[in-house]
């Protein structure tokens, strides 16, 4: 081979000693006119979000025939729709006169029941029975009044009857218009009341060992009430004591409606207890 050849692998001759290198300036011409190597097409250096490929220009893809956004009813033909409305509205009918005669069926007795009473049975057995009831009891259709008198002994020794003094009336008086009425006048006379009906016969007579604790505890209200009325005390000069007192109940029917064809007795009757002696400890100057 030629001894000239170049590179770091060029053999020598024998009379050249190995590792003998080229001369700079004959190293520096070949790098000079060497060509550059094929660095081979640049890297996908990604494109810009808005320079993207271009957009696929070929025939745009089968979608199938439009889908129709109408569902339910109204997906129907006109009469169809007609057909299932007027089923709903049939059924909604049934349901409303199905609720209206159970509720007929288990609520108190009233004007509607006293004339179509038979209508509603009909409708209710035998399929729709029912065995209970809506109000147990019967809620009262009556207005029931308590009333009450003394017989005051006077300062001269002599005795006065007062009149009726309706206690119920008093105690409406003081619930009309009062936002945070007592326990005692809404409640206290009423069930005062129904402790005495509950323990007594119709003759008065007491029924049970708590016949007497009823008979007292209606008694000292009654005679509390009296003492502060300012008619009693006006009547005997304010300085009797109260030594009897009598209580009475007056009943009173509910008035129908205008509309209503029923007719109902509006008369009043009257219950009428004994006299009840004042104890002395009450008597010795007024009921305490």
């Amino acid at each position: 081979m030629d001894a000239y050849d170049e590179g770091a692998n060029a053999r020598h001759g024998p009379d050249e000693p190995v590792g003998r290198s080229a001369p700079a300036d004959q190293v520096l011409s070949v790098a000079a006119s060497a060509e550059p190597l094929d660095q081979g097409p640049p890297l996908d250096q990604g494109l810009p979000p808005d320079q993207g490929l271009p957009p696929d220009q070929g025939p745009p893809l089968d979608q199938g025939p439009p889908v129709d956004p109408r569902s339910g009813i109204a997906a129907l033909s006109l009469p169809g729709q007609i057909v299932v409305v007027l089923a709903l509205a049939v059924v909604a009918v049934g349901v409303c006169v199905h609720l209206g005669m159970t509720f007929l069926h288990v609520a108190p007795t009233n004007t509607v029941t006293r004339e179509h009473g038979k209508a509603v049975d009909d409708w209710i057995y035998p399929e729709f029975e029912q065995n209970w009831k809506l109000f147990a009891p019967n809620p009262l259709q009556q207005n029931i009044s308590i009333q009450a008198r003394a017989e005051v002994r006077d300062g001269e020794g002599g005795t006065v009857t007062t009149g009726w003094y309706d206690l119920s009336a008093e105690d409406g008086r003081a619930i009309d218009g009062n936002l945070l009425p007592s326990h005692t006048q809404q409640n206290e006379l009423r069930r005062a009341w129904d402790f005495f009906l509950a323990t007594h016969d119709t003759e008065n007579r007491p029924v049970g060992l708590r016949g007497s604790l009823s008979e007292t505890y209606l008694r000292r209200i009654v005679e509390l009430r009296l003492d502060r009325d300012d008619a009693v005390r006006a009547a005997t000069g304010g300085g009797g004591a109260v030594e009897r007192v009598q209580v009475r109940s007056r009943t009173s029917n509910v008035p129908p409606p205008e509309w209503s064809r029923e007719k109902v007795s509006t008369t009043p009757s009257y219950r009428e207890l004994p006299w009840w002696p004042v104890p002395a400890a009450g008597a010795g100057g007024g009921a305490r």
